[in-house]
């Protein structure tokens, strides 16, 4: 029974232990993510700040716009599984132009070139909608992290439980294994202990008999002795 408790112990702890180790590997995840996220939402959060306090590129030192462009290009290659399913097909061509002619969105002279200014607007919103992606998969990773930090720590408050249980029933039992071990060692003593008085007292007992033996045998000696002084003494008179 002991040794089932132990298996049961043992089961339940190498349970607890899997899901430290997964739940240390999700948080360890969903902090990578967390940064990330952060990192993006505050340099998109920067480019349409800068952007916001313009009507248009032309208005925007080329610095600027370069700086807004390197920042879509890394957001693009760094969570593009992410916003494969946000951006529309015109949209990514736009921001690819975008990212590999800025000068053509900043160029003031009335030439071919100038046609993609009105589309800055356009830029704007693009780089508004990454940024809004971005904030509500952080909100949701954040929420699910909150939802996996409480299902673990309710799993181990249960893993706990179940393993104090499982111990107190083998530290139970093997205090009565060993009350039992004790009882059955005194048990023995006390059985020698009679044994070695009941030899004891068979020995006082051939003893006395062997005494008593003798005694009659003295006392039938006297009688006789007796009883001849008795016959001479009659005799005599």
């Amino acid at each position: 029974e002991i040794k089932n408790h132990e298996k049961e112990v043992a089961e339940n702890q190498a349970a607890l232990d899997k899901a430290t180790a997964i739940r240390e590997k999700q948080l360890a995840e969903f902090n990578a993510e967390e940064k990330d996220l952060l990192e993006s939402i505050s340099a998109l959060k920067s480019a349409v700040t800068v952007l916001s306090k313009h009507n248009s590129f032309i208005q925007m030192p080329m610095t600027h716009i370069q700086t807004v462009a390197m920042t879509m290009q890394r957001t693009m290659n760094k969570h593009s599984g992410m916003l494969a399913g946000v951006l529309t097909r015109s949209e990514r061509k736009l921001v690819t132009s975008f990212i590999q002619s800025p000068q053509d969105y900043f160029d003031a002279e009335p030439t071919f070139k100038q046609s993609y200014a009105p589309q800055s607007g356009e830029i704007f919103g693009i780089l508004s909608q990454m940024k809004e992606t971005f904030e509500a998969n952080l909100a949701s990773s954040q929420k699910e992290e909150a939802e996996n930090q409480k299902a673990y720590e309710e799993l181990k408050a249960a893993k706990e439980a179940e393993i104090k249980a499982g111990q107190d029933q083998i530290d139970a039992k093997t205090q009565e294994l060993a009350d039992t071990d004790e009882k059955n060692a005194q048990a023995k003593v006390d059985t020698e202990d009679t044994q070695n008085s009941l030899s004891a007292d068979e020995q006082f007992l051939s003893m006395l008999k062997e005494k008593c033996q003798m005694t009659d045998g003295e006392w039938e000696e006297r009688q006789k002795t007796r009883q001849l002084e008795m016959e001479a003494v009659s005799k005599a008179l």
